[in-house]
């Protein structure tokens, strides 16, 4: 029998090693590690990066000129019931007086229903963005709009929600792209709104322009620390 040198052996195997590779790499088969077996590598269901990076993601853009209201909606009928998820609480009112001025004491109403779900504490609300839930309110018929967020007494302060001009929102038994979509149809510029469809709500907010529209695919955080209310705000609150 002929004796072949051990370096030629093993530039044999090596080459028969990389032809495998490659038919592997043209067959669509996933090299093995780890002691698998291209087969059962090959049996795992493919796990695609666009989902993983979608879970987490905000995505957002600048809304154009072309895109929004050439002139602010007609008036509403100033018909606001609202019902915070927080507090259990439900609200009905009218935010004009009969000549169609604000009406201080439904603000005042809507103040309290919209306080922070921390620390209780109350802030003035927008009346701009009381009148777009006052659109909301009359497009779908009355049904209560649901609070899940509304003034946030917290650390960030660059938040809207900081300042009482946003609200996290949905209607029950309302498809929550069908109140995104209403939503953004009144925007004459100067309005935020943002879809989370993994959550199931959407955020409206009054700020100056641009108007901005996101989509965030994360599951939301209501306990993150940018949310907790301000450092030292439990040794005010005993002093006063």
């Amino acid at each position: 029998m002929p004796r072949f040198p051990l370096t030629a052996l093993l530039g044999l195997s090596l080459a028969l090693a990389h032809v495998g590779a490659v038919r592997a790499a043209a067959a669509g088969w996933p090299r093995s590690s780890g002691g698998e077996t291209g087969a059962r590598d090959r049996d795992k269901p493919a796990k695609t990066s666009k989902r993983r990076v979608r879970r987490g993601t905000l995505i957002g853009r600048v809304v154009s000129d072309s895109q929004l209201r050439a002139s602010p909606p007609p008036r509403p009928s100033g018909n606001i019931r609202i019902y915070s998820i927080n507090y259990q609480e439900e609200l009905e009112t009218n935010i004009y007086n009969p000549d169609g001025s604000y009406s201080v004491e439904a603000a005042r109403q809507i103040a309290h229903v919209f306080r922070c779900r921390r620390t209780g504490e109350e802030h003035e609300i927008d009346p701009r963005l009381l009148t777009i839930l006052s659109h909301v309110n009359d497009r779908f018929g009355g049904r209560a709009i649901e609070l899940l967020s509304g003034y946030r007494f917290q650390r960030k302060t660059t938040s809207n929600h900081f300042h009482g001009t946003a609200s996290d929102i949905r209607i029950a038994g309302v498809r929550v792209r069908d109140l995104q979509a209403f939503v953004q149809s009144l925007d004459a510029g100067g309005m935020g709104v943002g879809l989370y469809p993994r959550v199931g709500f959407i955020h409206v907010d009054v700020r100056p322009a641009p108007s901005f529209r996101w989509i965030d695919y994360s599951r939301s955080n209501p306990d993150a620390r940018e949310k907790q209310p301000p450092r030292g705000w439990k040794r005010r609150k005993l002093e006063s």
